[in-house]
């Protein structure tokens, strides 16, 4: 069911079709129900082993480890997952990415078989949602858009309205229900160490080293 979009040389996805694979992955990804019950369930991996193989049978020496490389495969990677996104929305479909994959990543690829220079960036759900929330607030155009320099001069009072935009959705919303601020969340989000394990995991996959 995943749609053609573009020819992505540095992106591999992996749709999960086995029920016991997915019981698997959605326990090492924080037992998240979704990926259980989802229509669909992929996983969007970086993939610089494609391009090492190609460059092996051009008689070119692939150069492991490069930063550069690392970025562009998991920019590719996003980008596509993100057309995926807009083409199974505009069918009708719900979306949910899984960044919880990376919460245990070696064993995630040992259950796909990755080989080195591919790594698991983030699952999605694809489904029939059975909810229909309200369109969630976006941070004001004027605080991510600049023009000609980063000018901050704007970015406080359109941040604090849009915080009080956010608590007053979440006060609406039927499910989940918060009382918290945007920017509360994301000062506790960078103000804690995220997934330390990873540079050791991308490293021992051979990627951005140097």
């Amino acid at each position: 069911m995943l749609p053609t979009l573009f020819a992505s040389y540095t992106c591999t996805v992996i749709q999960i079709s086995d029920p016991h694979l997915r019981d698997k992955i959605a326990h090492l990804a924080g037992d998240q129900e979704y990926i259980r019950s989802a229509g669909a369930f992929l996983v969007f991996c970086a993939d610089l082993h494609r391009a090492a193989r190609i460059g092996s049978r051009e008689n070119q020496t692939f150069v492991a480890g490069m930063t550069e490389h690392f970025i562009i495969a998991t920019v590719d990677v996003s980008l596509f997952a993100q057309n995926c996104v807009t083409a199974a929305e505009s069918m009708g479909l719900g979306t949910c990415y899984i960044g919880a994959v990376r919460n245990h990543p070696q064993e995630i690829s040992d259950l796909l078989h990755l080989p080195e220079q591919v790594y698991p960036v983030f699952g999605l759900c694809i489904g029939y949602p059975d909810q229909n929330p309200d369109l969630k607030p976006r941070l004001p155009l004027s605080v991510v858009l600049k023009e000609n320099s980063y000018d901050e001069t704007r970015d406080e009072a359109e941040i604090s309205q849009y915080d009080q935009q956010m608590a007053e959705y979440y006060r609406n919303r039927n499910a989940s229900q918060k009382n918290s601020r945007w920017t509360q969340e994301i000062a506790a989000l960078v103000g804690r160490e995220a997934r330390p394990h990873m540079r050791g995991f991308l490293e021992r996959r051979g990627m951005n080293t140097r």
